[in-house]
């Protein structure tokens, strides 16, 4: 059997998702190897048109292929094919010191953590990071899913966690591109798992190795993202609030027309009036469309459960398998 198997599954997989990452990636992968030996090291190569391959597989990575472009997409194809206990995902960029990774590991494996994130924002991102905007953006997206989902991450949009196998194999990928660990981050607050914060340091990419990040493009992307998903996860309260906007758009024509016709006795703009009426009407909608889909989201919460309790179910039987063999 191979060092770290479970039947069929690792006790630890470290997930690379990689596109041109010549210069690192063979330090990435040794450091991987050297802060986890009992960890299996795996690298999806996202159609690199360089050395990547060659150089992950000589510091003994299995690597692996997904042909669709995207980060999304590699984190999909990763999620289905790996089993294991305990995930590690990383960027194979080398600017996550693997040191951590460890520390993060136990978090799932002895504290039942489903999420672990690597925190970079408590510690040297700030100054490391030569990238004002990429700074910039980073403190809003936080800011914002906080308030939005009344959680505490310290960093939403880091490339280093760990994760458990009931958060692997329950998590429906639907991002493409680099929006996806906003939206994994979003899928562990709402459904209440268990998440924990390591603050790690962080140091910019070495000289010669570029970020695959548009700083505008795929900031845009993460910013819709967020909107989208608060509209899905709590529609009640996203919807009241287009209703409340449309309430006063409607209430400020509606008491405009009502003024004009105290001073004169006539209704002198009736479009205006009329519109107003539809204006209200739309926000009434909006509110009990709210409340329809709310009710929709508790339903889908419940069958998130019991296919969580399926999940906890057939990793149980997999170690238990393990443990007869062992016998």
């Amino acid at each position: 059997m191979q060092k770290g198997k479970v039947i069929g599954m690792d006790k630890i997989a470290v997930l690379i998702p990689c596109y041109n990452e010549e210069k690192t990636i063979e330090k990435v992968v040794r450091d991987a190897r050297k802060a986890l030996p009992e960890a299996i090291v795996y690298v999806y190569d996202n159609n690199s048109t360089d050395q990547t391959v060659e150089y992950a597989q000589k510091a003994g990575a299995i690597v692996r292929h997904e042909y669709k472009q995207g980060k999304g997409n590699v984190i999909r194809r990763m999620f289905r094919e790996i089993d294991a206990v305990c995930y590690i995902m990383v960027d194979g960029d080398d600017t996550y010191p693997m040191e951590y990774a460890k520390e993060m590991a136990d978090q799932v494996l002895e504290k039942q953590m489903d999420m672990v994130v690597g925190d970079r924002l408590s510690s040297t991102y700030f100054t490391q990071n030569k990238r004002p905007f990429h700074n910039l953006g980073n403190s809003v997206v936080r800011s914002s899913i906080n308030r939005l989902f009344h959680c505490e991450i310290k960093d939403i949009m880091t490339g280093f966690r760990a994760l458990s196998y009931e958060f692997v194999k329950s998590y429906p990928v639907l991002s493409k591109g680099f929006e996806i660990e906003t939206e994994m981050t979003i899928h562990a607050v709402f459904n209440q798992m268990a998440i924990a914060n390591v603050v790690v340091e962080y140091r910019d990419r070495p000289e010669g190795s570029e970020s695959k990040l548009n700083t505008y493009s795929d900031g845009m992307k993460v910013l819709s993202l967020i909107i989208k998903l608060y509209k899905n996860y709590k529609p009640l309260a996203f919807f009241s609030w287009m209703a409340a906007l449309m309430t006063v758009i409607a209430a400020v024509l509606f008491f405009w027309v009502f003024a004009r016709f105290l001073n004169s006795g006539l209704v002198e703009n009736m479009p205006t009036l009329i519109v107003s009426g539809f204006i209200e009407l739309a926000a009434v909608q909006a509110f009990f469309a709210g409340m329809i889909l709310s009710d929709m989201v508790t339903k889908n919460r419940r069958e998130f459960e019991l296919n969580l309790n399926e999940i906890s179910r057939r990793k149980r039987q997999l170690s238990k398998m393990e443990s007869e063999n062992q016998q």
